[in-house]
């Protein structure tokens, strides 16, 4: 009987664990801007991301990347184009780089990707000191 209770009490206590302690960071991510949609993949090792929809990218399937501060990379579609590279750790939080923002042009060399408890993703770009923070929320 005491079993019983044992068991009962693991299986109540795992099921009250927040969703993010079990979530993946793999999937399709709502950026939050334009409708935008990230998917994060296996590349490698590492974890990855690339644009993948959004409402820009409706209205023009050929967009391209004009805002870059690049002109040798301002000719890129955004469809496909990867903005998360090289991210490895886990299960909570993941660090590497690249990070880049097709919206604005901005990246940013190192980035940290952490999976908050209520299984939104903090995506932070860092230059310098400098750090910009977006909170995506989980498609699929």
């Amino acid at each position: 009987m005491r079993l019983k209770y044992v068991l009962t009490a693991f299986v109540l206590g795992a099921a009250m664990l927040p969703a993010a302690a079990h979530a993946r960071i793999e999937g399709v991510w709502a950026t939050g801007n334009n409708d935008g949609r990230v998917q994060i993949y296996k590349c490698g090792a590492n974890m990855c991301g690339k644009v993948i929809d959004g409402a820009p990218i409706r209205a023009n399937p050929d967009l391209r990347d004009r805002k870059n501060s690049d002109p040798a990379l301002r000719n890129r579609k955004v469809k496909g184009l990867v903005v998360l590279q090289s991210f490895s750790g886990g299960p909570g939080e993941w660090r590497g780089g690249p990070v880049y923002d097709p919206e604005s042009g901005d990246g940013a060399r190192s980035g940290i990707l952490k999976l908050r408890a209520d299984g939104k993703l903090e995506v932070k770009g860092c230059v310098a000191f400098i750090c910009r923070t977006k909170v995506w929320s989980r498609v699929r």
